[in-house]
């Protein structure tokens, strides 16, 4: 992964207000501790080198999902340019997982990020003639002003932190 890829894709979730942090498979139980808050829901990662603490409830109940501060899902791909993640459809519903909690935190590898969208859409037209499912394009927290004012979280979270495992 070139090194002005992943510095773009840091100022453009500077610019989103969206926190980042960088972290090792030793490092990263700690990391999620500090970004998470509780009770905190998830699903399984799809990473070989972590998996999730068992602080985390990976067999959400509806109820458990509108009680969640913090949602913790993988992200397939981030896109520098924009600051997006990719977040893929699962059977364990990494969506709701993303969208109900005050606070998604994303999890994705460094070597995961792209350099803008025609290489997503490369890697994702890939991905699904693969296994068709879908995916959902996320860019910084939720918002709306549809109402007028800006609010902040009305249809999913109020903020977003990315982990980046270095590799």
């Amino acid at each position: 992964m070139p090194t002005r890829t992943v510095a773009t894709f840091e100022a453009s979730l500077d610019r989103l207000n969206v926190g980042w942090t960088h972290t090792s498979p030793d490092e990263f139980e700690a990391t999620l501790s500090a970004v998470c808050d509780d009770p905190t829901v998830g699903v399984s990662l799809p990473f070989d080198e972590v998996t999730l603490p068992s602080w985390v409830n990976t067999e959400p109940t509806p109820a458990d999902l509108r009680e969640a501060r913090t949602g913790i899902t993988a992200a397939g791909l981030a896109i520098a340019d924009y600051g997006s993640v990719v977040i893929q459809a699962t059977p364990d519903g990494a969506e709701p997982v993303s969208l109900f909690g005050d606070c998604h935190v994303a999890i994705l590898r460094k070597s995961d990020i792209v350099p803008d969208m025609p290489a997503a859409f490369s890697w994702l037209a890939e991905e699904f003639q693969r296994t068709p499912s879908s995916a959902i394009i996320a860019t910084g927290p939720s918002a709306t002003a549809d109402m007028g004012e800006l609010v902040k979280g009305a249809h999913g979270p109020k903020e977003v932190h990315v982990v980046i495992l270095d590799e």
